[in-house]
């Protein structure tokens, strides 16, 4: 398989509405809804981190075929920080206070980690984030952990995904050209998981606490979810910590490690057909 794919990743533009989405819109439940929303609202911001940390090296790339990989990746992620930001206004509409619960993350992520850390390792962090978005977009579209969804979220959440899967080696293979290091690998992959586990918690139980949950009554509520879940042999009654944190690393640790190592192809076009026929996105638009 090669390293990164023939065709550049081509950004698209849902068309999705999110004034019907209620409040409780995964399997009505407040803490799961939460567990989602928390994740969703580090999205805008952190996509931009991930578009900037690339772009620092864009100059010192000299494979054509990757470049156009690049730009690919950044019309994506664009367009996902600005799908995401309008389900924000949603959110604002129900009573959340969304900048409050933002401002001081974006303000320790991008105003001082990200501008005290190196070139070098915010590019090692985007590896790694991208390594634990791939699998939770695998997740979603193979292992039907959205099945509980709203259908507009689903909607959301799977076209994010398709896109996430399609570009899941530009990162890494941008690093691998311009700082191959296995040790910078594995401190971006410390440094990424740090910051990812602590910002969504905070995420999630702000939004709790806005809606007058506890951080136990929301553990209980979720560990309810995930009998039900163990009953039916479902994927999500694993809790994320072994679906995406602990599997994340066990994989990205392997020194041969590439992304591409599993062919999400097949996946990738079936959910991109089935979401162009619901209307979702339309005729393949010119990468930006």
């Amino acid at each position: 398989m090669t390293e990164h794919p023939a065709s550049a990743p081509t950004p698209r533009t849902p068309r999705l509405g999110f004034s019907g989405v209620p409040k409780r819109w995964f399997a009505g439940s407040t803490a799961a809804t939460h567990v989602a929303n928390g994740v969703n609202l580090l999205f805008p911001a952190g996509e931009r981190f991930f578009v900037r940390s690339v772009k620092h090296y864009l100059d010192q790339l000299d494979d054509p075929e990757l470049v156009a990989q690049v730009r690919g990746f950044f019309g994506q992620e664009g367009r996902h920080a600005q799908a995401h930001e309008r389900f924000f206004d949603t959110l604002r509409e129900q009573g959340y206070d969304v900048d409050a619960i933002l401002e001081p993350i974006e303000e320790l992520a991008y105003g001082v980690v990200e501008k005290r850390s190196p070139p070098a390792l915010r590019l090692a962090v985007t590896v790694a984030l991208e390594h634990f978005t791939a699998i939770m977009a695998e997740d979603a579209l193979c292992a039907d952990d959205l099945a509980g969804a709203h259908p507009v979220m689903k909607q959301l959440l799977e076209w994010h995904a398709l896109e996430e899967l399609e570009h899941k080696a530009v990162a890494f293979d941008v690093l691998k050209a311009v700082h191959p290091s296995y040790a910078l690998r594995v401190a971006g992959m410390a440094l990424g998981t740090a910051l990812l586990g602590t910002f969504w918690i905070q995420a999630t139980r702000a939004l709790l606490v806005q809606d007058g949950m506890t951080w136990r009554d929301a553990v209980r509520e979720l560990g309810t979810l995930r009998k039900q879940a163990e009953r039916t042999g479902a994927h999500m009654s694993k809790p994320i910590v072994t679906r995406v944190f602990l599997r994340g690393i066990r994989e990205y640790l392997r020194p041969g490690f590439h992304p591409n190592d599993k062919d999400h192809r097949r996946v990738v076009e079936a959910t991109l057909a089935r979401l162009t026929a619901e209307g979702v996105v339309g005729a393949l638009e010119e990468a930006a």
